[in-house]
């Protein structure tokens, strides 16, 4: 047998880089039909992931230490030095709103995540097994859904303690009943559906028929629901942080930020309202807008009118 020769044997690509090429080509075929679909809610959803970027590189691009104080430059307004001036005891104003993006957005990403996981997941199989267990898996819900946001947050967040853990969990409970109710109405209609009827004739068990035949169905409208209820979520932290109910001072926070400004007297400086009721508005705005053009692409029923 003759020696293969090391020069002569071709490189052979991984077969991964080709299917990594084709989801991303897929992955970019998406996007760019978003933008051109809803062209508005991609201008957005640029505007909601630049905020995201801008919390996750807080540290970086943070003029100043968001806690560090400066008795020279107190409730100074806007200037050369501090383009979003002062607060009463003279730290950065646009330092802490970015830092405060970062608490701000962790709290709503992980409630909406949670919440709706948690509530599509009990809406799956409230309405896939149905009978008492769907009956009082409602009244449940109902029971949430009489109490407004704000104040059932509010008051499991004085039970609890003020925390960062503690206003995720109020947060998230206040989302749980949109997502059990919304995935709930799903499920009784897709399991009626002939495909899901023959797994069942032929003998698929409860896990794998919610598995594989009615949970990916439930993606799209469990998508909608987690983006826009991060408008909700951002705007509940912010009240419970205004209230003192939310993240204890000094941590920055949009919330704590209005609230903080308060104290600066019976009329507070413009710029100490002003920035953090701003950055809450145009986050809340973004991913509001991006809801609904992703709810525009996705759902059936709309996308004729897009």
């Amino acid at each position: 047998m003759s020696a293969v020769d090391p020069e002569t044997v071709l490189p052979v690509e991984p077969t991964s880089r080709p299917a990594e090429r084709s989801r991303l080509r897929r992955i970019a075929a998406a996007l760019r039909n978003f933008a051109r679909r809803a062209p508005l809610s991609a201008f957005w959803g640029c505007v909601a992931a630049a905020i995201v970027v801008m919390a996750i590189a807080a540290p970086l691009i943070a003029p100043y230490e968001p806690l560090k104080s400066d008795f020279r430059h107190m409730a100074k307004p806007p200037d050369a030095t501090h383009f979003f001036g002062t607060d009463q005891i003279g730290r950065d104003t646009l330092s802490r709103v970015i830092h405060g993006s970062r608490t701000s957005l962790t709290i709503a990403i992980a409630a909406v995540l949670f919440g709706t996981t948690l509530g599509a997941l009990w809406g799956l199989a409230s309405g896939y097994f149905g009978g008492r267990f769907d009956i009082v898996s409602q009244r449940i819900i109902e029971f949430l859904q009489s109490f407004p946001d704000l104040i059932l947050a509010m008051a499991i967040a004085m039970a609890l303690g003020a925390g960062l853990g503690t206003v995720i969990v109020a947060i998230a409970i206040t989302r749980i009943p949109f997502g059990g109710r919304v995935i709930r109405a799903v499920v009784l209609s897709l399991k009626e559906m002939s495909y899901v009827e023959a797994a069942r004739g032929l003998g698929a068990s409860h896990l794998r028929m919610m598995a594989r035949h009615i949970l990916p169905q439930c993606v799209a409208p469990y998508l909608i629901l987690a983006t826009t209820h991060l408008g909700v979520a951002i705007i509940i932290e912010a009240s419970l942080g205004f209230l003192g109910v939310g993240i204890p001072p000094p941590t920055p926070t949009w919330g704590n930020m209005l609230a903080d400004s308060l104290n600066a007297g019976l009329v507070p400086p413009w710029w100490l309202v002003l920035f953090p009721g701003l950055a809450i508005t145009i986050t809340v705005l973004a991913f509001n807008l991006l809801g609904d053009g992703i709810r525009d692409i996705l759902d059936p029923r709309l996308r004729g009118a897009v």
